[in-house]
């Protein structure tokens, strides 16, 4: 993207605090009907405590469960919410005291939301966005075409959106989040119900935009392969509260992990065998053989082709919610 253009020079603050949140919080009251005329009120704290420091330029996956608290903190983070407690920063600004002035240095991507103009063509939402962000016109024109050229979506510019499919709009609204240069890309769910080349072009343009631009990410997602593609380091949120910040090979380890290797052969044979794996399935010509998550798969692949007949074969990736699950039963029983 282009260099930002701006009146004034943006808040400067600490590489290793640009997102902050101490202590954050989010209570909802919910009302629930108990009877005829009866309705019972309850409080849900959606997030409980939250503490995470995220540098400038780290791409960060937030990961856990349905209901988690994910989404509610990356609305707090843009300033949609206002948390019930706590303090929260992103570069230097607070998010529900200048919701305005933030809103030019970010970006948002919901998976399951668009901020595209449904009717309209593709490329007249994005000169809607050119006069919502006052991007000056040189800048606009060359985020445009970059992302356009990298996001493949030449063919697609006078397409309406809502006869985009879902892969085309996904690809539509990142690039709509990023013309106006943003220091940080908020991502929930970017790659859902995508499909393989789709999800692979999506990752391909994440990668190069921080690591030419230095564009701040935090991804939430439940595909385990995008982080593992994507991010160095994933905080495991659950209950509102976070269970894990660190590596995803320290998060496969701590919650004991098992990957998949899914093994398509020419013909019937017995289980196979592969040094480090063990066979969990056997269906005709397909096999499943369980591996340790925190282990490559590269060396069981090369055993595997060159001892065997091979069709085809597949890496799956270990459950989200089985490994918060596997870290719960052992927190109980520690």
């Amino acid at each position: 993207m282009a260099q930002t253009e701006q009146t004034t020079a943006p808040d400067r603050v600490p590489d290793a605090g640009f997102i902050e949140l101490e202590g954050v919080e989010k209570v909802f009251d919910v009302r629930r009907r108990t009877g005829l005329l009866r309705r019972e009120r309850r409080r849900v704290r959606a997030v409980d405590g939250i503490s995470f420091r995220v540098a400038r330029g780290e791409m960060v996956g937030y990961i856990g469960p349905n209901g988690a608290g994910k989404s509610t903190t990356i609305k707090m983070l843009t300033g949609i919410l206002t948390p019930s407690g706590g303090r929260l920063r992103v570069a230097g600004v607070d998010p529900q005291q200048e919701r305005t002035r933030l809103a030019r240095r970010i970006g948002v991507v919901f998976g399951q939301r668009t901020t595209l103009w449904w009717d309209l063509p593709l490329r007249d939402s994005y000169r809607l966005m050119h006069r919502m962000y006052r991007i000056p016109d040189a800048r606009f024109r060359e985020n445009l075409d970059r992302c356009v050229e990298l996001l493949e979506l030449g063919d697609l510019l006078e397409v309406p959106v809502r006869q985009l499919s879902l892969g085309q709009r996904m690809r539509g609204d990142i690039a709509a989040a990023l013309l106006h240069d943003p220091e940080v890309l908020y991502l929930d769910e970017p790659t859902i119900g995508l499909d393989v080349v789709s999800k692979a072009k999506v990752r391909a343009f994440l990668r190069a935009l921080n690591a030419e631009h230095g564009t701040t990410v935090l991804l939430t997602t439940h595909d385990l392969t995008d982080i593992e593609q994507l991010c160095r380091r994933v905080m495991v949120i659950d209950q509102g509260r976070l269970m894990y910040d660190g590596t995803l090979s320290g998060l496969h380890e701590r919650g004991a992990g098992e990957r998949t290797l899914v093994v398509d052969l020419e013909r019937e044979l017995p289980p196979i065998e592969l040094a480090g794996a063990r066979t969990v399935r056997v269906a005709g010509p397909r096999q499943w053989l369980a591996f340790p998550a925190s282990a490559s798969a590269a060396p069981l692949v090369a055993e595997a082709a060159a001892r065997y007949p091979l069709v085809d074969l597949s890496v799956r990736e270990p459950d989200i919610e089985a490994l918060i699950a596997k870290m719960y039963a052992d927190r109980g029983a520690a």
